[in-house]
């Protein structure tokens, strides 16, 4: 009975194998990306963190990023672990998206024990001079081993690019979430971000974040300043 289950799994995997190639799936761009990120709050006074993300384009229509971010956060560590996948349903005008992202944030130590995972679907239109995304943030956290709490919550995200050609782009966005965090209404943040392209290949990015802390709404606070740099390559 064992071997038969292992002869069919082998049918079932070589069929998958041969359907995956009948839908003639192409990577058409690659993307590798590396951060270091330094930081001053009102709770921990100054922490960093670094960064390693990737992503794939396929077929032009469909992009799958992630990547993992470990920190010092004063006597312990955090760690984010984040996905998303995009989808362009028009290729001629790939301004319209639909997303789905995920992201884990933990501190694991004794002094915090903190999880909390979080799941994001949005849509977005993505301009050349400004842009937004609007979804639903489904999020559960877990303090000091007690039962889990679910919050669902509005996330937003908006741009303005002053800047925006083939060397460079410096912009403002204003949201309550990105690639690493999936905050409430009132833990949104201000960014000034640039992008300055080296190589057709290799860029650098720059930002400069404002970030404030709140409960609900917008009733928040200043909380902290945040300088994050690194380099991409994508081919």
């Amino acid at each position: 009975m064992n071997n038969f289950r292992k002869i069919i799994l082998c049918v079932l995997f070589f069929h998958c194998l041969h359907s995956l190639s009948a839908l003639d799936v192409q990577i058409t761009g690659k993307e590798l990306g590396f951060d270091v990120t330094t930081e001053y709050n009102r709770s921990l006074i100054f922490c960093g963190s670094t960064a390693v993300s990737g992503a794939l384009k396929i077929n032009n229509h469909h992009t799958v990023k992630g990547g993992f971010i470990l920190g010092a956060l004063g006597d312990t560590f955090e760690m984010t672990i984040f996905s998303s996948a995009h989808y362009t349903p028009l290729l001629s005008e790939q301004r319209l998206g639909i997303s789905l992202a995920y992201a884990y944030n933990g501190l694991p130590g004794p002094a915090y024990n903190i999880h909390s995972h979080a799941l994001l679907p949005y849509v977005s239109f993505n301009g050349r001079r400004a842009g937004f995304s609007l979804g639903t943030n489904l999020r559960f956290t877990r303090f000091f081993g007690e039962q889990a709490i679910f919050e669902p919550m509005l996330s937003f995200s908006g741009y303005v690019n002053i800047i925006n050609n083939e060397k460079i782009r410096i912009g403002i966005i204003s949201a309550n979430f990105d690639d690493y965090l999936m905050g409430n209404m009132g833990a949104y943040f201000l960014r000034l971000n640039g992008i300055v392209h080296i190589t057709q290949q290799w860029y650098i990015t720059s930002e400069i974040t404002l970030m404030q802390s709140g409960s609900v709404a917008l009733s928040s606070t200043f909380y902290g300043i945040a300088y994050r740099g690194g380099v991409r390559f994508r081919w």
